[in-house]
This record gives structure tokens, C-alpha cells and sequence, in this order.
């Protein structure tokens, strides 16, 4: 994955096939088609996913899925314009009410419990191939405590800080620091209340009733620490495209697409993250992931 293009670059760490198109995959398509080159790297292959779309819940998808899943990948990374490479770890699952430090067990092979050392090994050689002068990841907790999010955490900020070390994973390819380092913040309060008045506006029905009435858990939101709104409203259809070739995952008459794009293009057209480490001076707040490296 050798990389001496003179192009800007855009690594993007996710923990499952789908994750890419539901978080930050705008910010990612209009960067690719600006021609920053944009690598996403997916760490498990969703194997214990669920089939979340019920049109496509029959027993041939459900004995098929992780290779189901591998080829709707590769649908969404052609749809987004973008690179892909997989990390090669195993799915952790979700049992139901866990939590880290729950002690509620996960099987054997799970992502979550490879030592992290260990676990960003091989994503720092990925770094160091790549050369990424900008990289996101999700927030300490996940964005939500799925364990591989927040096993995906742990690798990317420890990669992110060991790939410029060269006296750490010698044998991990030649050291390069990426700049900056971000976090995704994909459902903020601010937003899902603006999509919320949004659509009462329009005369239409909001999913977001039942959250905005009390129904969600807002004690993870961390809209507060948003430092950097990316505007991507152009890409709003590139992404939604994405996220439907994820058809195990995503029901296209469903949740996901309830608001209608237009409304989301002027209630909030942006993609919003939060600058975590930067190796460059950079005004806050930011519209660019590129502030200060260009």
C-alpha cells in the first residue's frame, strides 16, 4: 500500500462494514472527489452481525452473511470513491447489556480482547504505508459501547501516536506522524432536534419524537466538544447510496432515511467531529479536516 503521491490523505478507522457509510461518509466523499486520497480501514468483518433489514432476513443471507457483508463493502467503497483494506480482526458481538467492565463474556476470537499492542500492529504498518495526514476514529467510548467501536478507539489513538515513533514497531514498515487526529460525533442533540423541528416545520411526521421527548439517553452526548463541522450537503445522496449497498444492514424504507434529503441539506448540513490531536496549528473552530496542512 505504498504511497509517494504528493495528494493529500484521509484514513478513516471504522470497526464494521457499514460503519463507513453511516459515519462521516459525506465528509469522505467530497474529500475523494476533491482529490484527497481517502483510505478506509475496516477492522472486523461483521461476522455476528445481525441481519438488520427485514426484506433481506432469509436463511440463504443468514448462512452466507460474512461474505454478504465483504461484497456489500466493496459496493459502498466503489459508490463512495474511496480505498479500502481490512484489518482482518473478528467480530466481537453485542451481547445484550454489555458494557466494558460489565464481565459479561464475550466469545474467545472477539476483537474487543486482543491486547491492543498487539491489535494496532498492524494498523500502524497501514499508517506508515499510507502516510495519512489526517486521520478519524470514534470517541472514547465508541460512539456507542459496541466493543469493537470501542476496541477501534484504542488501536486508532494508539496508532496514531506510535506510528512517528520509529523505535516503536520496528518491524512495522518506516515511521510517518499523521497531523491530526479526530473524533466522529455523528448524533449530537443539536442536530437530531434540528432535524426534529425540521420536519414538525414542514408538516411532516419526525422519527425523532420519542427521542427528543425524553425517550433517548443523552448522558453520551458530546455535541459540547464538536470542534470541526465539515459542510458536505452536496454528498448527502453519495452517502445515503453507500449506506443502501449495506442492504443486510439497512432497510431503504426504514429509520435511516426518514427525513427526507433536502430537509437534512438545510437543517444541518454538515458532518461534525472533534479535533482530538494536532501536529499543527489550527484555528478553532474548523470547517476543514485540513486546516493547518494545506
Amino acid at each position: 500500500m505504498s504511497n509517494a503521491s504528493n495528494a493529500l490523505r484521509l484514513m478513516c478507522v471504522h470497526a464494521h462494514p457499514d460503519d463507513e457509510s453511516s459515519k462521516g461518509a459525506a465528509t469522505m466523499a467530497r474529500y475523494a472527489r476533491e482529490g484527497v486520497e481517502v483510505l478506509v480501514v475496516t477492522c472486523t468483518g461483521g461476522e455476528r452481525g445481525d441481519v438488520l433489514n427485514p426484506k433481506m432476513d432469509r436463511p440463504e443471507i443468514q448462512e452466507n452473511l460474512p461474505r454478504i457483508r465483504t461484497e456489500e463493502m466493496d459496493r459502498a467503497r466503489e459508490i463512495l470513491g474511496v480505498r479500502q483494506h481490512w484489518l482482518g480482526f473478528t467480530d466481537s458481538g453485542l451481547p445484550e447489556g454489555w458494557l466494558p467492565d460489565s464481565g459479561i463474556p464475550l466469545p474467545e476470537d472477539a476483537f474487543y480482547l486482543v491486547p491492543t499492542e498487539k491489535a494496532a500492529a498492524p494498523l500502524v504498518e497501514i499508517m506508515r504505508s499510507f502516510r495519512p495526514h489526517v486521520v478519524t476514529t470514534y470517541d472514547e467510548e465508541g460512539g456507542y459501547p459496541h466493543p469493537d467501536h470501542v476496541k477501534t478507539h484504542e488501536i486508532s489513538v494508539a496508532a496514531f501516536d506510535a506510528a512517528g515513533d520509529p523505535a516503536l514497531y520496528p518491524d512495522r514498515g518506516e515511521a510517518w506522524q499523521p497531523l491530526k487526529l479526530y473524533y466522529g460525533h455523528s448524533f449530537g442533540r443539536p442536530r437530531i432536534e434540528a432535524l426534529h423541528r425540521a420536519m414538525i416545520d414542514a408538516g411532516l411526521e419526525s422519527p425523532y419524537e420519542d427521542w427528543v421527548n425524553g425517550d433517548r439517553d443523552w448522558t453520551r452526548d458530546k455535541s459540547d466538544r464538536v470542534t470541526t463541522r465539515v459542510e458536505c450537503a452536496d454528498y448527502f445522496q453519495i452517502r445515503d447510496e453507500a449506506l443502501k449497498a449495506h442492504a443486510t444492514q439497512v432497510d431503504p424504507d426504514g429509520f435511516w432515511f426518514a427525513v427526507p434529503r433536502e430537509i437534512q441539506q438545510k437543517a444541518w448540513p454538515t458532518e461534525d467531529y472533534e479535533l482530538v490531536t494536532s501536529h499543527v496549528e489550527s484555528r478553532l473552530p474548523e470547517d476543514d479536516l485540513f486546516t493547518g496542512v494545506l
